[in-house]
């Protein structure tokens, strides 16, 4: 079955489960504040996806970024925002979570250096402040895109600058940055008229991976009825990227309904315009190799200290 009838038939489902207009709850913890990353989601709230497909989709921003995996995990959200290598981190420390779908199918972190100053190269980087946020996998990146350029975390400091990137690399603080991403961080510094210099990790050393994911319990795959409401959900996604892909300045609009005060800034339409190319087309579609030669990366430099079989971690509902 083509996943397109699959998803249709998980609403179907739904729909003669459920009483004559009622939908089902189902809640999406966001990763971080609603912003352009989301907009498939927005979009297919604000066009009724969601409610065609049997769904009352309640998208909840969180207190603490680290925490939407981790209620998903304790069975307290349906799905959550969250991104590849912390998925494989979270794995491998025991919690039941598995990626259902892809969000943004390409890196988005990147190494950072002001466009005017110094630095033209990493192996300039040599002796240098690096300001990171999250440590452990930025430490990793850092690792493989030094190397590169014969250089090693001895040959740098690294600065914990929590999440002040661009603040504190336009104040001078640091010489560059690890983790800022490259259609948010790199507009602020253009808007402030201090623009960057970005250093791209697929480019130096380190395999492509997926940055933003859609996870679920995994308890959840094995579920008829949860498995169904998951794909309801995948398919209402997937209309809400292909009607933002094929109508983006009418997305925008549906995007900031309601939400003006807080994302209709010069910031966030230019990180809708460097988002939209992002998103991925087919949501559920999952390249198993990729997620097994970024484990075996992750593995390589001590992020995580096993490779479960990628099948125990990341599905393809649609294809299943």
């Amino acid at each position: 079955m083509r996943p397109i009838f699959k998803y249709l038939a998980a609403a179907s489902a739904i729909l003669l489960a459920t009483a004559a207009g009622a939908q089902q709850k189902f809640t999406v913890l966001l990763d971080w504040h609603v912003n352009p990353d989301h907009g498939p989601l927005l979009v297919a709230l604000e066009r009724g996806y969601y409610k065609a497909a049997g769904l009352d989709v309640d998208l909840i921003a969180p207190s603490d970024p680290n925490d939407p995996p981790r209620l998903v995990a304790a069975k307290k959200g349906d799905v959550a925002i969250s991104y590849q290598p912390q998925l494989h981190i979270q794995v491998s420390k025991g919690l039941p979570l598995a990626r259902i779908g892809t969000l943004v199918a390409t890196p988005l972190t990147t190494l950072v250096v002001l466009r005017d100053g110094p630095i033209k190269s990493i192996a300039d980087l040599k002796g240098k402040r690096i300001g990171y946020s999250v440590g452990g996998f930025e430490e990793a990146l850092l690792t493989a895109m030094l190397g590169k350029h014969g250089l090693t975390l001895k040959d740098v400091t690294l600065v914990n600058v929590n999440f002040s990137l661009s603040p504190s690399l336009m104040a001078g603080q640091v010489e560059a940055v690890i983790g800022a991403y490259r259609n948010f961080e790199l507009n602020q510094m253009d808007i402030a008229k201090r623009p960057g210099r970005a250093f791209y990790p697929e480019e130096n050393g380190v395999p492509t991976f997926d940055e933003l994911i859609y996870v679920a319990h995994r308890d959840n795959l094995g579920d008829a009825r949860a498995r169904a409401r998951l794909l309801a959900f995948l398919g209402a996604v997937e209309q809400g990227v292909q009607y933002l892909l094929n109508y983006p300045e009418e997305s925008w609009k549906l995007f900031i309904k309601g939400r003006e005060k807080e994302l209709d800034d010069e910031l966030n339409r230019r990180a809708w315009r460097d988002t939209v190319p992002r998103f991925t087309a087919s949501p559920a579609a999952l390249d198993t190799q990729r997620y097994k030669r970024f484990a075996e990366f992750l593995l390589a430099h001590k992020v995580i200290d096993k490779t479960p079989p990628v099948s125990t971690y990341a599905v393809d509902l649609g294809a299943q």
